[in-house]
């Protein structure tokens, strides 16, 4: 195997966040990550990780840039976002914009929206790539990379667990969008949310028996996929998860 501990991050807006969290609690009882799979949130997530930043000053930088105020989100003439902003961001924090760069190998996926397919960037320029990971359709435009235009990833796969398939001794899978069942009633601002929340669980299910360790917190729909304001009770909340499943995580080693 190439490498051994392979991780995949889901998408997941602002609960992504909570992969902080659970890598905090892996990284405590000796896990070592070495090579990321994300999607989103998830591929955020992982770029920052990657490039060898710590989980506190990755949860620092997300609460200092804010990544969804308005000079990060910019109105276009036709009044659809754009994410010039994001990518403001990236060129700070990955000033090489290079995936060679990163201490740690990372599959970045992408949703090419005029072929219909899930594509996977692991080299070229990271900031497009992580951009386009992103891009929440209707919300923001397209990112226009390669010729082609790029959704959000999670839009065909939020767990793009098969760019570690055969490459790992141990695939840890993280899904941040778990379901609270019990809901007996929502209110118009929140239907959106739930609506994305449960098209992204549903791509999940199928891949998870390809996972040596599944990892996702219960109901993660709690939070909402702009609720950054909530950065650190979701951090905190992955955390306690992560620490909870002690014994789970200490049987790959």
């Amino acid at each position: 195997m190439k490498y051994k501990v392979g991780i995949v991050l889901s998408g997941g807006g602002a609960r992504g966040i909570a992969h902080l969290g659970i890598m905090k609690a892996l990284e405590e009882f000796g896990i070592k990550i070495s090579v990321i799979s994300g999607t989103s949130a998830g591929a955020i997530a992982g770029a920052f990780y990657a490039k060898g930043f710590s989980i506190e000053e990755i949860i620092t930088i997300i609460k200092s840039e804010k990544f969804f105020k308005l000079s990060n989100i910019l109105i276009e003439k036709q009044g659809i976002f754009s994410m010039r902003g994001f990518g403001n961001i990236y060129q700070k924090y990955f000033p090489s914009n290079s995936f060679s760069d990163l201490q740690i190998p990372l599959f970045v996926s992408a949703t090419d929206i005029l072929k219909g397919e899930t594509v996977c960037f692991s080299s070229g320029d990271l900031s497009k790539s992580l951009m386009a990971s992103g891009c929440i359709p209707i919300v923001f435009q397209p990112i226009n990379y390669n010729g082609t235009f790029y959704v959000d990833g999670g839009i065909l796969d939020n767990f793009p667990i098969e760019p570690l398939l055969n490459q790992c001794e141990t695939i840890i899978g993280i899904s941040v969008n778990s379901i609270k069942k019990e809901v007996k009633e929502i209110h118009m601002r929140n239907i959106l949310d739930r609506t994305i929340h449960l098209a992204l669980n549903n791509s999940v299910r199928n891949k998870v028996s390809n996972c040596d360790l599944f990892i996702e917190p219960p109901n993660m729909s709690q939070f909402g996929i702009f609720d950054l304001k909530k950065a650190d009770e979701i951090f905190d909340y992955g955390y306690k998860y992560g620490l909870s499943i002690e014994s789970k995580i200490k049987e790959l080693l």
